[in-house]
């Protein structure tokens, strides 16, 4: 992060939107934007932005597998088959 073009009063925002997003293309750097000094809001890059939904994802998916290898190590955890005829049990459907 660059502090000197990547956090803008809301107003130079305000006034310079074209221009600041010229910047979030070229660079994929967030924005903060100010108000009173203090950060209110982050403008990103669609693109970017999408990289971090991205990243997010594949970070929730791995700590899930590892969550469930964890699971299986202690003994937490039952066979499908098992899991499954209760299932069937409960809800009255044949097998």
């Amino acid at each position: 992060m660059d502090i000197t073009k990547d956090i803008q009063p809301m107003t130079t925002f305000r006034n310079h939107s074209a221009e600041i997003m010229r910047h979030l293309k070229d660079t994929k750097r967030p924005v903060v934007l100010t108000v009173n000094g203090k950060a209110a809001a982050v403008v990103q890059d669609a693109e970017a932005y999408q990289h971090l939904l991205d990243l997010a994802a594949e970070a929730s998916a791995a700590e899930g597998i590892r969550q469930g290898l964890e699971d299986m190590a202690d003994g937490r955890s039952r066979p499908a088959r098992e899991v499954l005829d209760e299932i069937r049990a409960e809800h009255d459907i044949p097998r």
